[in-house]
């Protein structure tokens, strides 16, 4: 290779890097305008956040179709593992959008923001149908922005690769299939033994609150480049480096409920402080897929989060905010392991969870494929609740409308998080050595003094540290 074609390459890199960069500030732009509009935002003020949101949007899309991209990544430097990446990545995004009109990716933006206010109007009346119309627009956008990509496969599919690269709808066909008709009978042989005791009294939320905050700085999450507030739906967002920031939803009688939540979004959160900012304007910087994401926030809240070297390392948190209540680490560890059939999936527990995620998964897929029509997901959703998890709800409209997650309804994330499941099974097999009770690693945990009251950080070695890794 000529030295004036190493070069070249290298100026192509620079110029494709200062031009990442100004997508990935937009993309902040956009993430702390999202975190606003689901924590404080003024209800009246969504069609001025759709409007911003539009804006950005449309901005944000101009940037990755400019046609200049083409010529960078031709430009790059295939030896070069860093620019190799970059050429998969941003190419993938480069070929997918340059196929979408900035007209539509308008609409959707404003759209989605009406679309939130509307769910969170329906789930505080219990009214699917006033939700519907939202999700009906929202649904036909997405089937056209789909096509607009590529009209050859299916729509479904399509929308799912933004989230993770490579799935396809055959595949978690087959796998939720096999799960299911696993999962089913053995909730029901469970249902008929006698269950674990709750953890349902009231505790006070403001005192859990502290709790849940000493919880995640413990486990290791910056509070001085993140913060945690409350929403209706838990979620975790990345601004970019130094801004990464969680949600939770706390109940006054399912504390343990709350701090699952908590647990799940602060390892999302310390997956994106983790990230190579290093690497910014690569691509190499962002999360491989929702898949991995969701597999780091799943094994903490699984593995970790309800053990029983975690339980009693907690009851020391639970000593110190609610002393009075003198709740023990069995209880802790119980309450964590109960198996309870249930329609709300963010509360439910590691054997009926994958349960919710297959309801999702064949209602949006239903959807998409034209089989099911928007207004009858009510009557769908309480068949398959009734057939898989033996409930239904009291009001037969109450359920879909309080535990769908609003706008995302329709956007194919579902899958991921069954996929995640796998994932972190694969991990654990990898990391059970030094599982909880492999003697000295957990020894911290099982340590009443080393909890989240006495500023101790619960860790395991290789996994998890107060600091963030880089």
């Amino acid at each position: 290779m000529s030295r004036g074609t190493k070069r070249s390459m290298a100026d192509a890199f620079t110029a494709l890097k200062a031009h990442l960069s100004e997508i990935e500030t937009l993309d902040g732009v956009a993430a702390t305008l999202g975190w606003d509009e689901q924590t404080y935002m003024p209800k009246k003020a969504a069609g001025l956040r759709g409007g911003q949101m539009a804006l950005i949007s449309r901005l944000t899309h101009e940037r990755v179709t400019d046609p200049r991209i083409g010529d960078w990544l031709e430009g790059l430097d295939p030896s070069d593992p860093l620019q190799k990446a970059c050429v998969r990545n941003l190419g993938r995004t480069y070929r997918r959008e340059r196929r979408v009109p900035s007209a539509l990716v308008d609409r959707i933006a404003r759209v989605k923001s009406d679309a939130f206010q509307s769910w969170i109007d329906s789930k505080s009346r219990s009214s699917f149908a006033s939700f519907a119309p939202a999700l009906e627009t929202l649904l036909s956008l997405s089937i056209e922005r789909a096509k607009a990509i590529d009209d050859t496969r299916h729509p479904y599919e399509v929308v799912l690769e933004q989230y993770d690269p490579g799935t396809s709808v055959e595949s978690l066909r087959a796998m939720f299939t096999r799960l299911r008709t696993q999962l089913v009978p053995l909730i029901a042989t469970i249902a008929d033994k006698p269950a674990l005791v709750a953890l349902d009294r009231p505790f006070a939320l403001d005192r859990q609150w502290a709790l849940n905050r000493d919880v995640s700085l413990a486990l290791g999450y910056d509070f001085a480049g993140g913060r945690i507030d409350p929403a209706e739906h838990p979620f975790s967002t990345g601004q970019g480096e130094g801004d990464v920031r969680i949600t939770s939803h706390l109940h006054e009688s399912d504390v343990l409920g709350g701090l699952g939540s908590t647990i799940h979004e602060t390892k999302h959160a310390l997956y994106e402080q983790g990230l190579p900012y290093r690497h910014a304007g690569t691509t190499v910087r962002e999360a491989a897929s929702f898949g991995l994401h969701e597999s780091q926030s799943r094994f903490w809240e699984n593995y970790v989060g309800r053990s029983r070297p975690f339980a009693r390392w907690l009851q020391g948190s639970f000593d110190t905010h609610f002393p009075e209540e003198k709740v023990t680490a069995d209880q802790i560890f119980a309450a964590q392991n109960r198996v309870e059939r249930s329609l709300i999936r963010v509360q439910a527990d590691e054997v009926t969870y994958n349960l919710h995620i297959i309801v999702r998964f064949e209602l949006e897929l239903a959807l998409f494929e034209g089989s099911l029509k928007v207004k009858d997901v009510p009557e769908a959703w309480n068949e398959r609740y009734r057939e898989y998890l033996g409930v239904t709800p009291r009001y037969s409209r109450r359920a879909v409308c309080r535990t769908c997650t609003g706008p995302r309804g329709s956007s194919a994330t579902s899958p991921a998080t069954r996929s995640a499941t796998s994932t972190r099974r694969a991990w654990a097999r990898r990391w059970r050595p030094r599982s909880p009770g492999s003697g000295a690693m957990w020894s911290r945990a099982t340590s009443r003094r080393s909890s989240p009251g006495s500023g101790r950080t619960f860790t395991t070695r290789g996994t998890c540290s107060r600091r963030r890794r880089s």
